[in-house]
């Protein structure tokens, strides 16, 4: 493995745009200085290989652990994160078979699931405050000396260049509030009749698009970075992802996810925005609703971890994005040394905080109740490397840019005493600031 050092700098963006023109470049954006709690940015581009994913593959996480294991290993780091391997997303639709549930055919903007396998990639470590160029023995002399010369070029401290993008109509909402209250009530009846504890209902967004969308991103991130961002531009579209919430992050046989469940908004006045997390904290509702998807993921852990090493230790953090108050908790636990993190992602996948409890049933009810497919939406966005790391996040805040559309999601999670109009707005102040960023691009 070689390693080449570089300047560091919070201008990651630009670092993106001196690869931008390989195939496939790729950006896992810890959202700084905008975000707190991400340490690293990983750049790469032009993949040795790619795996594109259909919803009814038939087993999409070993495919994903073949692609990995076409790198040779590599010694680990402890200060880097990301040594090559895979770089990409899978699709809600992905976890439908390994929940025993049947194949949704229903076609989506992107593909179900996408990866490269990347030999290099330019590491910020924003807690050391260290850049450096990482470069698998897969590499060639060409390839490095290319790399070396176009970071090298960076001029750190030039802001990146827009590129001409336009929004050529307001977002299209999926429901009316009625539809969606009603559809909630319907919800609220099967929780009532014991099928479910909860279900995590969601709405999709739409708009037509011209121009560049990593225009879009800049924006988006201006305004709603968090710490588990990324933006893929792949040969079927873009992912722009400001996601808050991580999925699975692997240390070797270390594991840990951060369930986000709870939201209230954020206010422009201090004091209410002040009186909004101390409700947001103090909520049973809130509370019990992250209780339950913290003891699904337990047993998700527990399925592939070592007997008696899944732990909880933080359970209700407070934590407070650009738009919005979270409750975040913890789990842990070793990975038995039978398996691989593939593996794990099959076993979990997609994330509980994501779909409801139990999961296969609230999984059933949401492909029941909701009038599109998910799509990348609400799946994972991440890397597995050669060096036994890995890291995922949930991807919410998340919109695709494909065929000339821009699309986006919201929704919350369902429970006994959820109120229609309540859910509604949630649903709205998570997406809102995301739409409205974007509508700045309306003519």
């Amino acid at each position: 493995m070689q390693i080449v050092s570089l300047p560091y700098s919070l201008n990651t963006a630009a670092a993106f745009q001196a690869i931008a023109d390989l195939p496939a470049p790729v950006w896992l954006d810890s959202g700084r200085p905008l975000a707190a709690g991400g340490r690293f940015d990983i750049v790469s581009a032009d993949p040795l290989e790619t795996l594109t994913l259909a919803a009814d593959d038939q087993a999409p996480f070993e495919r994903l652990d073949d692609l990995v294991c076409e790198l040779c290993p590599q010694e680990s780091d402890g200060q880097l994160p990301f040594c090559g391997g895979a770089i990409g997303y899978a699709g809600y639709e992905l976890g439908h078979r390994g929940n025993f549930l049947p194949t949704d055919p229903r076609p989506t903007p992107l593909p179900a699931g996408f990866f490269g396998l990347y030999n290099w990639a330019l590491i910020v470590d924003h807690q050391l405050c260290a850049s450096h160029l990482v470069f698998h023995p897969s590499c060639s002399r060409r390839q490095v000396r290319d790399l070396v010369a176009r970071f090298t070029a960076v001029r750190w401290q030039t802001p990146p260049q827009s590129g001409d993008f336009n929004l050529r109509a307001p977002f299209r909402h999926e429901f009316s509030r009625d539809d969606y209250c009603a559809t909630v009530d319907r919800v609220l009846d099967y929780i009532a009749a014991g099928d479910i504890y909860q279900a995590n209902f969601t709405q999709r967004f739409r708009a037509p698009f011209d121009g560049d969308p990593f225009t879009a991103y800049l924006a988006l991130r201006e305004r709603a970075a968090g710490p588990f961002s990324a933006y893929l531009d792949l040969p079927q579209g873009q992912l722009l992802s400001l996601s808050p919430e991580r999925f699975i992050h692997a240390d070797g046989d270390s594991l840990q996810t951060e369930p986000i469940k709870g939201t209230a908004a954020r206010s422009a006045d201090p004091d209410a925005d002040a009186r909004a997390a101390a409700t947001l904290a103090q909520s049973g509702k809130d509370r019990a609703e992250n209780l339950m998807i913290v003891d699904l993921l337990r047993n998700d852990f527990g399925k592939l971890c070592r007997r008696g090493s899944v732990r909880v230790p933080r359970l209700f953090d407070l934590v407070s994005f650009a738009n919005v108050h979270h409750l975040v908790s913890t789990i842990t636990g070793e990975l038995d040394g039978d398996h691989s993190y593939a593996d794990l992602l099959a076993a979990c996948f997609p994330g509980g905080s994501i779909t409801g409890a139990p999961k296969r049933r609230a999984m059933q009810i949401i492909r029941e109740l909701e009038r599109s497919p998910r799509g990348v939406y609400c799946g994972s966005i991440g890397y597995l490397s050669s060096c036994g790391r890995a890291d995922t996040n949930i991807a919410i805040r998340t919109l695709t840019a494909a065929d000339r559309e821009l699309t986006c999601a919201a929704g919350g999670g369902i429970v006994a005493d959820s109120d229609p109009a309540a859910e509604h707005e949630e649903c709205l102040s998570k997406v809102r600031m995301l739409m409205e960023t974007a509508e700045r691009f309306l003519p």
